[in-house]
């Protein structure tokens, strides 16, 4: 049997909310190996990155005026890369960016 802290329990038939700052366990973690990159002049904010995502990392930004992507919480499975409908999303090697992927200050 397996012991679940108490910070990381989900009610029976429960679902966890969407990724935010005071969630600091669902963190990525140094695996991502790929992050998404929006062009926001092909994007036609059809929020389908915003539907399909399964951790919430991307949310229309306060002036809905185009989407935001959460770093932090992304967990780079690419699902919002193939859903969207302009191909304003695309791949890119997380080395290819300053700082690589989130570094964690203690495994999980």
């Amino acid at each position: 049997m397996f012991v679940i802290p108490k910070e990381k329990e989900v009610p029976f038939a429960g679902c966890t909310p969407a990724p935010v700052k005071d969630q600091r366990m669902m963190i990525t973690g140094n695996w991502r190996t790929y992050r998404p990159v929006i062009n926001h002049e092909e994007c036609n904010l059809c929020l389908n990155c915003v539907m399909f995502c399964p951790d919430a990392c991307w949310q229309l930004s306060e002036d809905e005026e185009q989407v935001v992507w959460n770093n932090e919480f992304c967990k780079g499975c690419l699902i919002c890369v193939n859903e969207c409908t302009t191909e304003a999303l695309s791949k890119a090697h997380e080395l290819d960016f300053e700082g690589g992927v989130i570094r964690l200050e203690k495994p999980f």
